[in-house]
């Protein structure tokens, strides 16, 4: 008899800043959920700018606040990790890349999850190529347009 994967997903989100408009905790889950794969542990946490740039800074040598961090724990035998969202870049680029502000929360979180799983954009042309079609198929599978297909 086959033992069946854990699906579920033990998902914490974590509203530390002051922004109206964010997504409820069950567009999170929705979002997370169409992106893992087996079951998870993940953190959201929705942060100030300069938390962001702190995080980014500390973790990535870049000092500015970015959209979306995430910080992969463990991926066997089950995913645990992070992801720190900043809704103030989330915001400015949906309004330059003419996107819902839904859309881009949605395309971030299931990019962050991806990251959570092991894709990265980051090591080469066809890893990049490979994650971005990942994240097609999921945000198509959520009803959401192309991602990529509107950025400036």
């Amino acid at each position: 008899m086959a033992i069946k994967a854990n699906r579920r997903l033990d998902l914490s989100v974590q509203y530390v800043c002051h922004q109206d408009g964010l997504p409820l905790r069950a567009d999170f889950r929705r979002w997370a959920r169409a992106a893992l794969t087996g079951g998870g542990q993940v953190t959201i946490r929705l942060v100030e700018a300069e938390e962001g740039r702190q995080l980014n800074r500390e973790y990535r040598h870049k000092d500015y606040a970015t959209n979306v961090l995430s910080f992969p724990y463990e991926t066997e035998p089950r995913l645990a990790g992070d992801l720190v969202i900043c809704p103030q870049v989330v915001a400015r680029e949906s309004g330059e890349q003419g996107k819902t502000l839904e859309a881009h929360y949605a395309h971030l979180v299931v990019h962050g999850m991806l990251h959570l799983q092991g894709f990265d954009h980051e090591t080469g042309e066809t890893d990049a190529a490979e994650m971005e079609n990942e994240e097609r198929i999921i945000m198509a599978a959520l009803g959401y347009p192309d991602p990529y297909n509107n950025e400036v």
